[in-house]
């Protein structure tokens, strides 16, 4: 789809480069810690960091994320130099809204990642007072323990702090456009405080932190039942039943596979760019086109019907890249086509195991055009 919004200012290129100065640093993490790494983002991410030689503690609570996503991992990856039987995967359940939920976590950690959050509105929405917490005082936690430790910290952001974008594609200096008390707010603002709060620790604390602004990301391990569009129109299609599209289905997004997304997170993790940057894809598709792939790859029967638009949904979302891409040398790289097949076939696999369909056609299960953010 063209671009039909303005260029990016001489503003904008000149501060990018200024923070691109940043990213030349390559580093060796000895231990990381993942919050929210039972999560679909943060179980790819611990794999990743896994087959580094990094050694993982994931921390979670699974309240929207599952055990499973990362249970694979809990003896997959033993460390030889270790006595046997001593992985170097360790999970902690903790709930980050409560004080000194971090507490029993080591301190000889170099990098923390923090991805905890409810990320789909079906999450944040069945849990405000919780996602606003785990943004506040989770991320506060978060921070403590690696100014403690001296570690690198990285902020999981969203692209929701652009709110229902006036600008197209969406810049890293765009203050956005968010209702502060609309229904999508507890997600929303609660990242922008997030933001700020790291901004803060960074300038007050001199805490080594980076921010990760991440659009829509998709792949194997999703859930099926947070109403988040590709896992709801795929389960849906395997059913059989309709494909429901918010709106008339014109609202775009630019969908990010997985894998690519976890090579960007690790990539600024690596860098000294405190950020924010944005990592996702530059490939824009309506709503009820990607509602016509999901059909096509699944070779369903389905109908599409449309249904109300939810409030305070964007109308086009799409990341300007060239930040990431000329500061970290990272760009997304894994076609639609391929990625969707990939994810399609996961989906077969698992139903074909467990013999359900759990989720799927549940009412506004595929009210598709909301859902940027980490897939938790």
């Amino acid at each position: 789809m063209a671009d039909t919004s303005e260029h990016a200012t001489s503003s904008h290129a000149s501060s990018s480069h200024a923070r691109s100065s940043h990213a030349a640093a390559s580093r060796t993490f000895r231990h990381a810690v993942v919050t929210g790494g039972a999560g679909f983002v943060g179980g790819h991410l611990c794999e990743a960091l896994l087959d580094r030689g990094v050694t993982v503690t994931c921390v979670d609570d699974f309240s929207s994320g599952s055990p499973a996503n990362v249970a694979h991992l809990d003896d997959a990856r033993l460390d030889d130099a270790r006595p046997a039987g001593h992985a170097r995967f360790h999970l902690v359940e903790a709930d980050l809204t409560r004080p000194g939920a971090l507490d029993a976590v080591p301190t000889d950690v170099d990098l923390v990642l923090h991805l905890a959050s409810p990320a789909s509105p079906v999450a944040y929405l069945s849990r405000p007072v919780e996602t606003l917490q785990v943004a506040s005082l989770g991320t506060q936690q978060a921070l403590d323990l690696a100014r403690a430790a001296g570690a690198r910290f990285l902020l999981a952001s969203t692209s929701e702090v652009y709110g229902d974008p006036a600008v197209h594609p969406q810049r890293e200096d765009y203050w956005g456009n968010v209702n502060p008390i609309g229904p999508r707010s507890v997600y929303d603002e609660g990242k922008r405080y997030a933001e700020a709060l790291t901004t803060a620790y960074r300038g007050a604390c001199g805490t080594d932190t980076a921010i990760a602004r991440i659009f829509n990301t998709y792949g194997p391990r999703m859930r099926a039942d947070d109403g988040r569009m590709i896992p709801a129109f795929v389960m849906q299609a395997l059913a059989g039943e309709p494909l429901t599209v918010a709106g008339d289905g014109s609202q775009t997004r630019s969908v990010c596979y997985v894998d690519d997304l976890v090579r960007g997170l690790l990539a600024l993790a690596d860098s000294d760019l405190p950020g924010p940057v944005n990592l996702g894809s530059s490939t824009e598709l309506t709503v009820a086109q990607i509602a016509a792939d999901v059909l096509a790859e699944t070779g369903s029967s389905s109908t599409t019907v449309f249904v109300d638009l939810p409030e305070d949904d964007p109308r086009r979302r799409r990341p300007d890249t060239s930040l990431a891409r000329s500061a970290l040398g990272w760009r997304a790289t894994t076609d639609w086509p391929t990625g969707l097949g990939r994810t399609v076939a996961w989906f077969r696999d698992t139903l074909a195991g467990t013999g359900q369909l759990t989720g799927a056609g549940r009412p506004g299960a595929g009210r598709a055009g909301a859902g940027d953010g980490l897939g938790e």
